[in-house]
């Protein structure tokens, strides 16, 4: 299996005769493409169940993954996929509306990115007056807030704000959603204020981060949601906006650092310092992700960071077995000053955790950057 990954990357590179690093993230062996990686994850979503919060809600791994199936089948033209990711969320306007998540918390607040990208493949406003209520609400502080939310509320953050680096993408998602269906500038400077808050607090001098204030480990899947979410944030940040050099600057921070911990194999560990930790794929696949994005917007050094990305999206795309379903996914995890906690997390076979990076990455490598 490695023989054939080397001999599939070398020839990749050689193919491109490291003069186009871009194509890099083009040329791929049968297998191995965005589209049929997409189609096959896209699909398996299709026949899951849902993955509840708390026995109760639409959890966010199940929100990512089915936003990016959306994201694929808007984008390859897969009329039947869209169709059924409609159709699966249909339920929730009427006899699953249980399910609807309440807008209460960080982890919660996220669903609103589905309903307002559907909104805008859809053009229907009941998706809209679904989804933009979640962004609001980051930011109107309940009656019952507690004394550190309304502090936080009372310099501008949101109440919301924890200082866990997953907070980095949940909030940055549904924002920049709200930012793209309603165009107000409000919700892009929310989202840039709260990541420059979180770089400020948790960024290292190595350029990773730490879980939280209190849990000094370099958690993978933690560092992945901070990847994304400054990934995702970069791309509807204005060129001129005040606080695009602090977060672009955090960003290539962290990439630079990333790049030096990708393993031989093209992977990262569940602990991403800890060379005796395992290989772990949703984090990997948002690092992927991240890397992606960033050559094919030019953030990143498309000859350093091309092979990078190519040789990381082999190795994940290795990791999906024959159901379409991704292994070694990190399960859920709350932050713990244990060392010992994470290197001992159960991993998952086809977990949403992992699904909806990859589906991500494959949405990263078919799109048409200008």
């Amino acid at each position: 299996m490695m023989y054939k990954f080397l001999l599939i990357l070398l020839a990749g590179l050689f193919s491109t005769g490291l003069l186009g690093q871009k194509k890099l993230l083009t040329n791929f062996p049968d297998g191995y493409t965005p589209e049929q990686v997409g189609k096959r994850l896209g699909y398996r979503f299709v026949e899951g169940k849902h993955m509840l919060h708390a026995g109760k809600w639409i959890s966010y791994p199940e929100t990512f993954n089915w936003a990016g199936a959306v994201k694929f089948a808007t984008l390859t033209k897969d009329d039947k996929l869209a169709k059924l990711l409609q159709d699966r969320f249909e339920p929730l306007f009427t006899t699953e509306k249980h399910l609807l998540p309440p807008m209460n918390h960080v982890d919660l607040n996220m669903f609103g990115s589905l309903p307002l990208l559907l909104f805008q493949t859809t053009k229907e406003q009941r998706y809209y007056q679904l989804g933009l209520p979640y962004a609001d609400t980051q930011w109107m502080v309940p009656e019952n807030a507690k004394t550190q939310e309304k502090e936080w509320a009372l310099k501008g953050y949101s109440w919301q704000t924890r200082l866990w680096i997953d907070d980095m993408y949940m909030i940055t998602i549904v924002q920049t959603q709200a930012y793209q269906v309603t165009k107000d500038q409000k919700y892009l400077d929310r989202a840039a204020a709260e990541m420059v808050l979180y770089l400020d607090e948790l960024q290292r001098p190595n350029g990773l981060f730490y879980h939280a204030p209190d849990v000094p480990f370099y958690w993978g899947r933690g560092n992945g949601w901070m990847a994304a979410g400054v990934t995702e944030l970069l791309r509807y940040l204005p060129k001129d906006h005040k606080h695009r050099p602090r977060i672009l600057e955090g960003y290539q921070l962290m990439m630079s650092s990333l790049k030096q911990y990708q393993t031989a194999d093209g992977m990262w560990n569940q602990l991403i310092d800890e060379k005796d930790s395992w290989a772990e794929t949703s984090g990997s696949a948002m690092f992927t992700y991240a890397f992606i994005t960033g050559v094919k917007h030019g953030w990143l050094d498309a000859r350093e960071y091309g092979p990078a990305a190519r040789k990381a999206w082999l190795a994940l795309v290795s990791y999906i077995n024959e159901n379409g379903d991704v292994r070694e996914v990190c399960v859920g995890t709350n932050k713990k000053n244990d060392k010992q906690y994470y290197y001992d997390r159960p991993r998952h076979v086809g977990d949403y955790h992992g699904q909806a990076p990859y589906l991500w990455c494959t949405v990263a490598l078919l799109e048409n950057v200008k």
